[in-house]
C-alpha cells in the first residue's frame, strides 16, 4: 500500500512543478517599454554588478577577475559591464536595451558556476549579442548559471530589432550581463532591482 501512495505524491509533486514551469517560471508579461534614448534592462532581476574597463580591457577595481576584454573588444574601447542575476522566481524573458541591428548572435560553451557568483559566472556558457544603432554598439550576454543550461536566442545576424524586443530566454537561474560604451552614464547601482524594458539602466551623457 505504501508504494501506492509514495507513487502517488511523486506523481503530485510532478504535475505541481509542470504547472510551475508553464504557468509562473516561463510566464511572459506584457511590459510597456519606456521610450527615449536611453538603454532598457534587459532582463529582470538584481544588479549584482556594475564594472568600469579601461582601454586595455581591464576591469577598473581591484580584486575581480582580470580581463574583459574578450567580451568589450567589439563594443567599444573604454565603457561599463552591468550584471544582473535572475532568480528561478524572476521572469526570464531577455529583452533588448535599445532599437537596431543584430551585427551577431554566437554561442559560446562553457562551465556551470553558479550564475550568483559574479567572478565564476564570466567562464560560464553564453550567448552574446551585439547590437549596433548608428554609431552605438552595445552587448547583451545572457549567461548560464548551475541550473540554468539551456539558452534561448530568438533573433538572428542581421536582423533588425525595436527597444524592448524579446530577444531570448535562459531556463532557472541564471545572469545577464550588458556591455555599455562610455559615453552613457550607468543610471542604476549595484543592488537595484530592475525590470525589462522598463527600468533605465544608462543614458548618453
Amino acid at each position: 500500500m505504501w508504494v501506492y501512495y509514495l507513487i502517488l505524491v511523486i506523481l503530485v509533486l510532478l504535475a505541481a512543478f509542470v504547472l510551475f514551469w508553464k504557468l509562473y517560471f516561463l510566464r511572459d508579461p506584457h511590459r510597456d517599454i519606456t521610450p527615449g534614448n536611453n538603454l532598457v534592462s534587459p532582463a529582470d532581476g538584481k544588479v549584482i554588478k556594475i564594472i568600469e574597463y579601461n582601454k586595455e580591457g581591464i576591469m577598473v577595481e581591484k580584486g575581480v577577475f582580470g580581463r574583459i576584454s574578450i567580451f568589450a573588444k567589439d563594443v567599444a574601447p573604454e565603457g561599463y559591464l552591468v550584471s544582473i542575476f535572475l532568480s528561478p522566481l524572476d521572469v526570464h524573458i531577455n529583452r533588448a536595451p535599445m532599437s537596431g541591428e543584430v551585427i551577431y548572435a554566437k554561442h559560446y560553451r562553457g562551465k556551470f558556476f553558479n550564475a550568483s557568483n559574479f567572478e565564476d559566472s564570466l567562464q560560464n556558457e553564453r550567448n552574446e549579442i551585439l547590437i549596433k544603432d548608428g554609431k552605438t554598439k552595445i552587448k547583451v550576454i545572457q549567461l548560464a548559471g548551475f541550473l540554468a543550461r539551456r539558452i534561448e536566442c530568438f533573433v538572428d545576424d542581421g536582423k533588425k530589432i525595436l527597444k524592448g524586443q524579446r530577444v531570448g530566454l535562459i531556463n532557472l537561474g541564471s545572469q545577464v550581463s550588458t556591455i555599455i560604451p562610455k559615453s552613457f552614464e550607468i543610471k542604476v547601482k549595484e543592488g537595484d532591482r530592475v525590470v525589462a524594458g522598463v527600468t533605465i539602466i544608462a543614458e548618453p551623457k
